[in-house]
């Protein structure tokens, strides 16, 4: 079984690799899991020391637009005899607002070339794409499209960012390359993912993490948003289970080739802040900044907050319990990161 992870140098590429290999196997369709043979980790960066340690992992490091343009070249990004892709690269969604040129080239093109280079192969192989939570963008001042009060998998996607209208272009070229045959997708749509380790990044839902990872911290971190502010999210460790879990699905459990929505764990800021108090004490919900910042208040206001997973609660898929259980896992997790003293 080989298996490339675009964007696998990444946070979660990284964290779905370790996944992987602990795994073991993999299996595709409905057939016997075959040991994983190769994880090719398509990335600008190198991945971490503890994945370069695995004689299973192979890093493919450049840009991945240059890697899937024809030509002479090194390993190809989509080597013959891959079995399953999982394309996380892409330009977030702060980036994409700020340089639209990044972003279609980073989240549309990049896209395109890697289903045609799967379409190659001529093996039908699996492709996850990760989509977004973004594909709904909500509409508040335009009577004629009210806003839905929830969203399922089959509500319309109105995107109403770059990044948002980038992801559902993926996901309807996802559906078209399988329903032509040439491989077998597997559009996922994935909450906004808290509490990310590390540095901010360029995406709108960036503060989602550092809100909490902060002021654990022990150094201020800003919430621009109202605490009023609803959000659908998920936990690294939950997200990854359901990355797992897509690409093994059949074709029957997956149903429509149209992409599915990812547990969701909906709450409101409000709640994350004193979810944080409950790990942490006052301590920690004194360092939040709740200074507000309308460009990113304007893009998370156009994101959706409750959202519904029929079509991954039948894959055996459920959101995580409640965010205290997300800020403690955490905890656990980074221990080296935490200065302050949890409760």
């Amino acid at each position: 079984m080989n298996i490339v992870i675009t964007g696998g140098a990444g946070f979660l590429g990284a964290r779905l690799a370790r996944a992987l290999l602990a795994q073991g196997h993999f299996s595709v369709n409905g057939a016997a899991a075959q040991p994983i043979k190769q994880l090719l980790l398509v990335d600008r960066a190198q991945p971490a020391a503890d994945l370069l340690a695995d004689a299973r992992v192979k890093p493919l490091v450049g840009d991945l637009n240059d890697l899937l343009a024809p030509g002479p070249q090194g390993t190809p990004a989509v080597p013959s005899g891959t079995d399953v892709v999982y394309h996380l690269a892409a330009a977030v969604s702060g980036e994409c607002e700020a340089d639209f040129d990044l972003g279609m080239r980073s989240n549309l093109a990049a896209t395109e070339a890697l289903l045609a280079a799967c379409r190659k192969l001529g093996t039908q192989p699996v492709v996850v794409f990760a989509s977004s939570l973004a594909v709904f963008g909500l509409v508040h001042d335009q009577p004629a499209l009210p806003p839905p009060s929830v969203i399922t998998d089959l509500t319309l996607p109105t995107p109403q960012t770059s990044y948002g209208i980038q992801k559902f272009i993926g996901e309807q070229l996802v559906a078209d390359y399988s329903r032509k045959g040439f491989v077998r997708g597997r559009a996922t749509r994935l909450m906004t993912v808290s509490v990310r380790p590390g540095k901010p990044n360029g995406a709108a839902s960036s503060f989602f993490s550092g809100m909490i990872r902060e002021p654990l911290a022990g150094v201020k971190g800003a919430c621009p948003v109202a605490p009023e502010t609803q959000v659908a999210l998920s936990s690294p460790g939950r997200t990854i289970e359901g990355l797992l879990r897509v690409g093994q699905a059949t074709d029957a459990e997956w149903g429509p080739k149209t992409a599915l929505n990812l547990p969701a764990l909906v709450t409101t800021v409000g709640e994350m802040a004193q979810a944080l108090e409950k790990v942490a004490g006052k301590p920690a919900t004194d360092l939040i900044d709740w200074t507000p910042d309308e460009t990113i208040r304007r893009i998370v206001k156009s994101w959706p907050g409750n959202v519904q997973s029929a079509r991954a609660n039948a894959l055996g898929l459920l959101p995580d319990p409640d965010f205290e259980s997300i800020v403690r896992a955490y905890v656990r997790e980074n221990a080296d990161a935490v200065r302050l003293q949890t409760l």
